[in-house]
């Protein structure tokens, strides 16, 4: 149906562990990894080859704003249950993120100009530190901004202590110059230090 048509087709994927420790950028196949598969990235480079106009967008962990309901307002109800806000080691693993009216446009790019099997990052910022995010929660609830140890970062964040402490810089370069995408919203810790962000 969509094969010879000239219609596109865009499929949702993340830069998360992508590439983790070094900067990730669109040339980044993802690793063979069980637990953290990439069916739709897969399901699209199938229909690619079938001829269809499908194309990838990779979303940074944090799609900030209002409205959201990902990663930040997971570890802001964590600092609350916890009575602080942490971060693992030294909180020097970046996070990258991407405002969400930034990541619409993204998408309207792609849908106009995409290619056929094309790999693009909807990421404004390459990698924000852990610890800033930490610090402005804290900040915010009033509560002490305090170090984990990978052993205590496992009580702390349960199920989520892998991607507090992932490092995972990732690059849009090339979807910039490929589209001329051009993030222009607030980036995540002025976006996160608002009181929009903490209302109960």
């Amino acid at each position: 149906m969509l094969a010879g048509s000239d219609r596109p087709l865009i499929v949702t994927s993340g830069v998360a562990l992508l590439a983790p420790g070094r900067l990730a950028t669109e040339d980044d196949v993802p690793p063979s990894n069980p637990n953290f598969p990439r069916v739709s990235e897969e399901t699209g480079a199938s229909f690619a080859a079938r001829g269809v106009r499908a194309s990838a967008v990779r979303l940074a962990p944090s799609v900030h704003g209002d409205g959201d309901h990902g990663f930040v307002p997971l570890l802001i109800g964590i600092a609350r249950e916890k009575g602080v806000s942490a971060y693992v080691g030294e909180g020097l693993n970046r996070w990258p993120a991407v405002h969400r009216l930034d990541a619409a446009h993204l998408y309207r790019l792609v849908l106009e100009k995409g290619s056929a099997g094309a790999r693009y990052h909807g990421v404004a910022e390459e990698g924000v530190p852990f610890r800033d995010i930490a610090g402005v929660i804290g900040e915010r609830l009033n509560m002490p901004v305090v170090s984990k140890t990978p052993e205590e970062a496992a009580t702390h964040f349960t199920w989520f202590t892998h991607f507090a402490a992932i490092d995972n810089p990732s690059s849009s370069q090339r979807t910039r110059e490929l589209l001329g995408w051009q993030p222009k919203q607030p980036g995540l810790i002025p976006d996160l230090d608002r009181p929009r962000y903490f209302e109960s």
